[in-house]
């Protein structure tokens, strides 16, 4: 009777010690929202053009899926955007126009991919397609097997219609100053798991992924106030040149090799 009365008084202070983790946890979220706002609005520049269309050959096809990092929310000028950024230096790397589309939307999960895909135009074929998601699924509690699943979907879709794949794989949300701890350290360790589980679908795919977080959040977490846009959430113009920085090789190395 003794162990019973232990056992139950020890599931009862877990209880409530989960409880309040929880309750902690949803007032520092909270917190952080009024921290954040939205002082960027939910609206990314159009950055869809060719871009360096005076250099000789056809436009190399570049689409961009994904959420605001993706679509590029937090740029100040068109070039600026993680697409502008790209298809410039795509363009200068091979020396040929390239033709953006950014079907990227600003708050996208993983779940929105094939929405995305759907509102393409049938007949549409990018030479490379770039998918940077993952930071609304950590945000939104969504468990990292359900969306690195729905990722694998849009990979094996895009690929099934002779389209490259590269992954840019969930950044660390521990970067992000504006939320208070211990949320801040508990999103980086949910990012970090999404971001492996994005890897391995991109490595059991054949896509090509991008370790966001080892090769972007050192510098996001060392100069903030460079790196970040005046939300301190989405990435400044100095933060998508990191970014497509990043991405650059995986970019060239996809499309060379369908030459």
């Amino acid at each position: 009777m003794a162990r019973v009365r232990i056992l139950g008084a020890v599931l009862a202070a877990c209880v409530l010690a989960a409880l309040g983790i929880r309750i902690l946890l949803s007032r520092q979220a909270a917190i952080a929202r009024r921290r954040i706002g939205k002082p960027l609005g939910e609206e990314s520049l159009d950055a869809d053009r060719v871009w360096r269309k005076t250099l000789e050959g056809r436009p190399v096809d570049l689409l961009l899926l994904g959420d605001s990092l993706a679509a590029g929310l937090g740029a100040e000028r068109r070039k600026q955007t993680l697409g502008g950024r790209l298809a410039k230096a795509v363009a200068r790397r091979l020396q040929r126009p390239v033709r953006l589309r950014t079907a990227a939307v600003v708050g996208s999960e993983s779940s929105a991919l094939e929405a995305q895909l759907d509102g393409l135009d049938p007949d549409y074929r990018a030479d490379v397609a770039v998918i940077v998601v993952g930071g609304n699924d950590v945000t939104h509690l969504v468990p990292a097997s359900v969306a690195s699943a729905q990722l694998e979907q849009a990979v094996l879709r895009l690929q099934d219609a002779g389209t490259p794949v590269v992954v840019g794989t969930c950044p660390d949300l521990g970067t992000l100053r504006p939320v208070p701890q211990p949320l801040r350290s508990l999103l980086s360790r949910m990012s970090r798991r999404l971001a492996l589980e994005q890897t391995r679908v991109a490595w059991r795919t054949g896509a090509v992924p991008v370790d966001l977080r080892q090769l972007v959040g050192p510098t996001f977490h060392a100069e903030p106030e460079e790196m970040f846009s005046l939300d301190r959430f989405h990435p400044s113009a100095a933060g998508y040149r990191r970014t497509a920085e990043a991405l650059l090789p995986a970019v060239v190395t996809a499309l060379r090799s369908r030459q």
